[in-house]
């Protein structure tokens, strides 16, 4: 299958596209680094079924690939975050997901 994980590198995001990488689907993870981290997903930029875009998802994304499943992660996620990104936090919930 081929998924599409959003916030891919953030916590959550990047045990799952581990996670569905055991499996043996292709993962897209999208990341715009504000609160992931390219550390949380070195081990699996080399892989050929992993590919990473770095993009910010409230923006739109155009894909050669059909997509299974799109599974959506990318939000900052703590007090902090929503003090320092309200805005950004606010479209990436909301535009993100559209």
């Amino acid at each position: 299958m081929n998924i599409l994980i959003t916030g891919g590198a953030g916590f959550i995001g990047s045990h799952l596209c581990r996670r569905l990488l055991n499996e043996e689907n292709f993962i897209i993870c999208v990341d715009n680094f504000i609160t992931g981290s390219k550390e949380n997903i070195e081990d699996l930029i080399h892989l050929p079924k992993f590919k990473l875009i770095n993009h910010d998802i409230s923006q739109p994304l155009y894909l050669d690939e059909n997509l299974d499943w799109v599974l959506h992660f990318a939000s900052p996620a703590s007090p902090k975050d929503y003090l320092e990104h309200p805005i950004k936090t606010i479209k990436v919930g909301t535009l993100g997901t559209h």
